[in-house]
């Protein structure tokens, strides 16, 4: 389809994420939504579900023998479900027992199901329903509920939807268009701390899931999964807490949320339900397992962060094994704070982009605040400022800037959209960055050949070579060869063992391999290049894009 094409078809439909720095928005379609209004607020018993009227426009109903969402019914339009499948945590929870109670102006549902709690809320007079999650054990294999929406409701031609793709071309989830262009649901384009809430606009209608602020998930603020999908079938809204794809960390267990199925009038939900804004008293007295109101909570603040690089921004994190947190540090002054924080002792880690350059140990109380004095990121826990003879790109902890890099994603490598994964670079041609690809294949573009010249005092000495990466698939990293010389095979780093590469995420543990290159390896004729040749080696992996592979940070010969 030509970008005039795609440019009308986006006329008539498209799609909206909620970013934490504005909206991205675009025309929609879909059928005009009925105009009846819900009734008093209340609920009801049809010997099959719960049904929740919240007395404004919303009436929704709860499945009595396994906890689904049944029907979503906003201005007298059912928007639920979508091949005889109900919304629901995973798969569908199975056998449950389902309880439902009002207090004062809430009403909550509550599922049981071996260990895992689930609850929706309804409040007087609003169109949202407040939905949390206890997940206490391994019993349920992951922690994703998917909102399922009527097909014809709202399309998008987005990168995260496979509604114009007729052809599979990985596992049964990545598609390609008759156009060379790639969907997937996982094309989300977005980590965590990119976005609010994610959903659709479509004649006067707004449907949205508004995240939570994702303390018992795992992969920090960096992490990408599945956000929403859209198919000729019907559309899927999602939030993600454990999915156990590309994962970087042990699953948290606990209580989650609430996050908000909210409808509108089309515009945006309302900031007021945002994670680090959303305030939740009124369930403080409702015996939701796990819950822990605003006064059992603490806070960190930072006072400023000395030693950072402005042309970056940088972000403070908190984990450890049972939640995680994560604020922005102020690019004036590296001034940070992280509210609404369970107690606990915590690692401190504070991020250059994505790379991690400094941690510490803090400890939170309920009702306190920890401050700490300012911050001091010693010189060399940043790579950037090693001394270098020549440096392919800088140390981020991202791929940013090589070839392709931004494409992958929201896009396949294959996507005719990218350019030649093959290519080689030379050091001084001033695209040294832009030429480099993003990614390394064992199958693909393996050999990579890198030219650069030195001095005769730079070719007397040994040097050390550096190559930063962010992720690997099936074990791929990287062995040299310069000149004659070759290295060792080095050891594969602790890295997800499920697809990355070719699923739009590159996040997986940052690494730095260096390489101790003799004197005797560099060329005394100081008019010649060097050649440098990159390899991917492993014994695991398949052919092509899902050889084994490896996502790249920098490269650095220093001094």
């Amino acid at each position: 389809m030509s970008q005039a094409t795609d440019q009308q078809v986006l006329g008539r439909r498209g799609f909206v994420l909620g970013t934490a720095a504005a909206a991205a928005g675009a025309a929609l379609a879909g059928p005009l939504a009925g105009t009846a209004r819900a009734a008093a607020f209340g609920w009801s018993d049809d010997g099959t579900h719960y049904v929740v009227d919240t007395g404004a426009n919303l009436v929704f109903k709860v499945r009595k023998s396994n906890g689904d969402l049944a029907s979503l019914v906003y201005r007298g339009t059912e928007y639920q479900g979508y091949g005889g499948m109900n919304s629901h945590i995973e798969s569908g929870l199975g056998s449950s027992t389902v309880t439902i109670r009002q207090s004062g102006s809430t009403i909550l549902v509550s599922v049981t199901h071996g260990t895992l709690r689930h609850y929706y809320a309804a409040r007087s007079g609003e169109n949202h329903i407040y939905v949390w999650t206890n997940k206490a054990d391994t019993s349920v294999s992951a922690t994703r509920f998917i909102l399922r929406v009527k097909a014809g409701l709202f399309l998008n031609d987005a990168p995260d939807s496979y509604t114009y793709a007729p052809t599979t071309i990985e596992a049964s989830d990545v598609f390609r268009k008759s156009d060379g262009q790639t969907r997937s649901k996982h094309f989300s384009k977005l980590r965590v701390i990119d976005y609010d809430y994610v959903g659709w606009s479509a004649n006067g209608v707004g449907l949205w899931i508004v995240r939570s602020n994702h303390e018992k998930a795992s992969g920090g603020p960096f992490y990408r999964s599945l956000l929403r999908h859209q198919s000729a079938d019907g559309g899927g809204l999602y939030e993600i807490l454990y999915y156990g794809q590309n994962q970087t960390e042990e699953q948290r267990f606990g209580l989650q949320g609430p996050y908000v199925i909210a409808f509108t009038d089309g515009g945006a939900p309302s900031s007021s339900l945002f994670p680090g804004t959303l305030t939740t008293p009124w369930a403080d007295s409702l015996g939701i397992a796990g819950y822990v109101g605003a006064g059992g909570r603490g806070r960190v603040t930072g006072v400023g962060i000395t030693g950072r690089n402005p042309s970056y921004p940088y972000t403070v994190g908190l984990a450890n094994s049972a939640a995680q947190y994560w604020g922005s540090a102020r690019s004036s002054d590296g001034y940070f704070t992280i509210t609404g924080v369970l107690p606990g002792t915590y690692t401190l880690t504070v991020h250059k982009s994505e790379l991690a350059v400094y941690t510490t140990s803090v400890t939170v109380t309920a009702g306190g605040t920890t401050t700490l004095n300012t911050i001091a990121i010693p010189s060399s826990n940043d790579p950037s400022n090693a001394s270098a003879i020549w440096r392919i790109n800088d140390w981020n902890g991202t791929p940013s800037g090589f070839k392709n890099a931004d494409l992958m994603t929201y896009a396949h490598p294959s996507d005719v959209r990218a350019a030649s994964w093959t290519g080689n670079v030379v050091i001084g041609s001033g695209t040294e960055t832009s030429a480099f690809p993003c990614y390394l294949w064992k199958d693909v573009n393996s050999g990579l050949l890198v030219y650069f010249r030195l001095t005769a005092a730079q070719a007397a000495a040994a040097h050390t070579l550096r190559i930063g990466v962010t992720t690997a698939y099936a074990n791929g990293r990287p062995q040299i060869e310069v000149n004659g010389w070759t290295s060792a095979i080095p050891s594969p780093p602790t890295q997800p063992n499920t697809r990355s590469l070719t699923n739009g995420s590159y996040r997986g543990n940052n690494h730095t391999f260096t390489y101790s290159v003799p004197a005797s390896a560099w060329l005394t004729d100081t008019s010649q290049y060097n050649v440098l040749k990159i390899n991917v080696v492993s014994g695991s992996g398949t052919t092509s894009y899902l050889s084994a592979g490896t996502a790249i940070d920098a490269v650095d010969l220093l001094n």
